[in-house]
């Protein structure tokens, strides 16, 4: 297991299983400093930080359900009428759902190869919604495909972008259309360490290309890749400035949520959690796996809000500018595992779905759902 010298340190104050840790150490030498954040840093490369509990909050949103019964439901895409686009992992389905009405399928991905952690995963689509996104792991690789969508109807996927690396776990799967017109892709490293820091793989990366699946103009190493060091991304937001946050699974000590910057480095597997490695970007929040191994992510009304499958809670994350806030849990244990969360397409509310039939929840009658949160 590897770890950062600072989590060997903190590790021996015997920490809280729910401990949250706000970094406030460095982003890699050739990007700007992130320290004008509050609480500063006690040295030059030296994190600080606060810790806070893991209850939940009096302040929680107002829930209601929008469907039930679903089977690992991994990706979704809100719609502009309202309605939502869900993928399940295992089934290989995609789902149109409507508050009210039972899910009708769409679409099965024939060629995903659901096991372990793979499977038909994240789903996105183009600002007209006239194209839809997924990711999904198939015999061989994880692949990307796009399907036309009229409102009713998906047409056949095309496959976009292949030999992604697969395994039994890490297979990242997140996408995300960015403010630039380009999709943002979350890869693991698919149980090869090494590959994170390997800048010609796509594994344990962030990748940035066109809607048609080609490398995007600008990108740092002239293929595919955006950043790199990721062990497993599963959740990628984009706040109102524009800029892209990430929730990333450690190995047995510290998840983390990080700003992801071009070309950036974030560690692995050299680093798990925050380093004195000035080459290396430092997550901006870290927590104890027991209170994490986060998924989704979405940015709303200020706040980042990460899904958390261990951890079984919504972690609500003020932000100003690039400095969080300390972190609260929203319905720990409530509702099991948490994987996808996102903003309606109105922006009234969030989306969230449970994933208790994946093999590793305790599944209860009615799961898996999918939530709406107003307030």
């Amino acid at each position: 297991m590897l770890r950062s010298r600072w989590a060997y340190a903190c590790a021996g104050l015997g920490i809280a299983a729910l401990l949250v840790v706000l970094t406030s150490c460095g982003a890699a030498a050739s990007e700007p400093s992130a320290d004008t954040r509050t609480g500063g840093s006690t040295a030059a490369g030296s994190p600080t930080n606060t810790r806070t509990g893991g209850s939940t909050a009096a302040g929680s949103p107002r829930v209601s359900e929008v469907a039930s019964g679903l089977s690992s439901p991994w990706g979704l895409v809100a719609l502009a009428d309202g309605s939502t686009l869900v993928s399940e992992r295992d089934t290989r389905r995609i789902l149109h759902l409507v508050d009210g009405q039972v899910p009708t399928p769409l679409l099965t991905i024939d060629d995903a190869r659901p096991a372990g952690e793979g499977g038909l995963l994240g789903l996105a689509a183009t600002q007209d919604q006239q194209t839809v996104f997924a990711y999904y792991t198939a015999e061989n690789d994880n692949r990307l495909a796009s399907m036309s969508w009229d409102g009713q109807h998906l047409g056949e996927p095309t496959v976009i972008l292949g030999g992604i690396p697969k395994g039994g776990r890490h297979n990242g799967g997140r996408l995300a259309l960015g403010p630039d017109g380009q999709l943002y892709v979350s890869t693991g490293e698919s149980g090869d360490a090494g590959l994170a820091q390997d800048t010609k793989s796509l594994g344990g990366k962030i990748l940035r290309i066109t809607t048609a699946g080609k490398p995007a103009p600008g990108n740092p190493f002239g293929n595919e890749v955006y950043s790199y060091g990721h062990r497993n991304v599963q959740g990628l937001a984009f706040d109102d400035e524009g800029r892209l946050w990430a929730s990333e699974f450690g190995e047995q000590s510290w998840d983390e949520l990080n700003l992801i910057t071009k070309g950036g480095n974030y560690g692995w597997p050299q680093v798990e959690g925050s380093s004195e490695n000035k080459d290396l970007i430092n997550p901006k929040v870290v927590w104890e796996t027991s209170a994490a191994s986060p998924s989704g992510l979405a940015y709303w009304r200020g706040k980042l809000w990460m899904a958390a499958l261990r951890g079984q809670q919504l972690w609500e994350i003020p932000l100003r500018g690039t400095t969080p806030g300390s972190p609260v849990g929203h319905f720990a244990d409530k509702y099991g595992r948490l994987r996808s969360v996102t903003v309606t397409h109105d922006g009234s509310s969030l989306l969230l779905s449970s994933s208790n039939t994946d093999g590793r929840g305790d599944e209860q009658s009615g799961d898996d759902r999918l939530l709406k949160l107003t307030g």
